[in-house]
């Protein structure tokens, strides 16, 4: 219960999360409108430019070779303990309740950018581990 609670109260009394991001396996197969919601127009525009990243190279997998994978892989690996560790930052921060109510919507919705982005990458390094791991065979 104290799960449901905490995130309660870092998304703060005013303002309900308007989806549950541990429910979606791949945010890339959601319909737009089932799309997570930002307060800022820029985090929108961010959130549709990673979304198309991602949707290309989850279609560039299939074709690409087995160095190319690799090294992605290594890259996206690297990128996810960044992603995890603005993640911790900002999810610290909301905890604290020392922010003005412009602070905690900008540290919100930079939350849940992370975690949108820890689950495309998190998606992604396993869709690379089995191209690596066939290509190895």
């Amino acid at each position: 219960m104290a799960s449901i609670h905490s995130h309660a109260v870092l998304l703060g009394q005013d303002e309900e999360d308007d989806m549950n991001l541990d429910e979606i396996d791949n945010i890339l197969e959601l319909s737009e409108e089932k799309f997570p919601r930002f307060t800022l127009a820029k985090n929108k525009a961010r959130f549709l430019r990673m979304v198309s990243w991602y949707r290309g190279k989850e279609e560039w997998i299939e074709v690409a070779p087995l160095s190319g994978v690799t090294k992605l892989f290594k890259q996206q690996t690297k990128e996810l303990e960044g992603i995890r560790s603005s993640k911790l930052d900002y999810e610290m921060e909301l905890e604290t309740g020392t922010l003005t109510p412009s602070q905690r919507s900008y540290r919100r919705d930079e939350l849940k950018m992370c975690k949108v982005q820890e689950k495309m990458a998190v998606h992604l390094i396993s869709k690379l581990q089995v191209k690596i791991k066939s290509g190895r065979r």
